[in-house]
């Protein structure tokens, strides 16, 4: 079953709450009164309804990634959160409508953005500048980004907050949980209770744009002598809550590496993953969204450049410390430490009846060989096929489902990201030599 991906346009953000509220409420009823038609036709037939179907008909599946889509704010971000923190837990079907949500959003229209840019720079914002393109360059789910150029001649990317996203976080995830929890996909017992309050929790931080850049001014400065690295300068006399300014960065998405020669590709994905464990162990810091919109690649330079800081977290000493034990316990091959370190990190519980544990630990372990090999080559494995059908076996087991302590999310959706990009890149890469240093 698929859902057409609706194509960016610019179109107003419902700001306020009742409006927004009218919307989940318009869905829902949408939504029913589907279920109720087609419910009452297959009993016609002389069938025997079954909810998950009803619910899930090409119909609704359009209906609601447009209308989450149309909504952006924290309506659609806690879909894409869902889709990638859930992972295996959440029926496929459920996962793919979320998914969907990871399109490019509809973004404002000129006058909403002009009165956005007024509340944060005041009346005379457009003195400033010698250019601001109106049509963003990039349009997600909190904001999007524009080009601009100031009277100095300063070449910027200015992100722009949807209106009325900070205040309206917490209403949404409920109203956004409501409606995952009357489709009846969610396995019987499985809490998103924690998941959702860090959910509102991420998003308030995602939605303040000054500390994105206090964030972004740590990465600069814990990479500032890296020259293989590159990130965007923080402009601080154009940032507010609402507003962040940076410089402008060149360079083409990362994925266009897709057909560039082997070399260049195993050099940047060797880069990103080598980085990925530096924010682990060493910096304790990590930009937990893997969005490959997040990273892109100068031709000239051959630099990666590193974009989106709004979801970096602190990584505690114990977490990074739980993370050193597991994957030294994976590369040495010894199951009992790897069977203590997963305990100790709550991955696995006593709850989990055992043979669900024993899947888990089965999961666990063909995750390791991309790590335990000399060179790994991400364009010629099924790991991720093999993962994929043994999560699919636990997400068909509707009882009780143990969740993870929450901040491992993050880290799991940075390494799952990661997976991703080197698997789309086809990469030939040392892991092992890689991960050593660090343990």
């Amino acid at each position: 079953m698929t859902a057409s991906r609706p194509e960016p346009r610019p179109l107003a953000v419902p700001s306020g709450r009742l409006s927004r509220l009218a919307r989940f409420g318009g869905l829902a009823s949408g939504i029913a009164g589907n279920v109720a038609l087609n419910g009452a036709r297959q009993i016609a037939q002389g069938r025997r309804p079954v909810m998950s179907d009803l619910i899930l008909t090409p119909a609704n599946v359009a209906r609601l990634a447009e209308q989450l889509a149309q909504m952006r704010g924290a309506a659609m971000k806690v879909g894409q959160l869902l889709s990638m923190d859930a992972g295996e837990m959440l029926p496929p079907e459920l996962a793919d409508i979320l998914g969907r949500l990871r399109a490019e959003a509809h973004y404002m229209p000129p006058p909403q953005l002009r009165s956005v840019l007024t509340a944060a720079w005041g009346a005379d914002w457009h003195r400033r500048f010698r250019t601001f393109n109106v049509r963003p360059i990039a349009a997600a789910s909190i904001g999007q980004v524009h080009r601009a150029v100031t009277r100095e001649g300063e070449d910027l990317a200015v992100k722009v907050q949807y209106p009325g996203v900070r205040r309206s976080i917490d209403s949404d995830v409920d109203n956004v949980a409501a409606l995952i929890r009357l489709s009846g996909l969610v396995p019987k017992g499985l809490d998103l209770g924690a998941m959702l309050d860090e959910a509102k929790r991420q998003l308030h931080e995602e939605a303040d744009y000054q500390r994105e850049g206090r964030c972004l001014s740590r990465f600069a400065a814990l990479l500032g002598g890296d020259a293989r690295f590159r990130v965007p300068d923080l402009h601080v006399r154009f940032t507010t809550r609402d507003v962040l300014a940076m410089g402008h960065v060149g360079g083409g998405p990362v994925e266009d590496l897709a057909s560039a020669p082997q070399a260049e590709r195993d050099r940047v994905t060797t880069l990103l993953i080598g980085l990925m464990f530096r924010e682990l162990f060493e910096f304790r810091l990590m930009q937990t969204d893997p969005n490959f919109a997040n990273y892109r690649h100068d031709a000239e330079t051959g630099q990666v450049v590193l974009l989106d800081f709004g979801a970096t977290r602190e990584v505690s000493a114990d977490l990074s410390e739980g993370y050193r034990g597991l994957l030294r316990a994976g590369l040495a091959g010894d199951a009992a430490a790897t069977r203590r370190a997963v305990f100790d990190l709550g991955f696995i519980s006593d709850a989990v009846p055992e043979d669900i544990r024993s899947l888990m630990l089965e999961m666990l372990e063909i995750s390791m060989e991309p790590l335990r090999a000399r060179w790994f080559d991400f364009g010629g494995t099924d790991v991720a096929m093999r993962l994929r059908d043994l999560g699919m076996a636990i997400g068909e087991r509707r009882e009780i489902h143990h969740l993870p302590p929450v901040e491992t999310f993050y880290i799991q959706r940075k390494f799952g990201g990661m997976y991703l990009l080197a698997s789309r890149l086809r990469a030939r890469v040392a892991i092992r030599e890689l991960i050593e240093p660090h343990l």
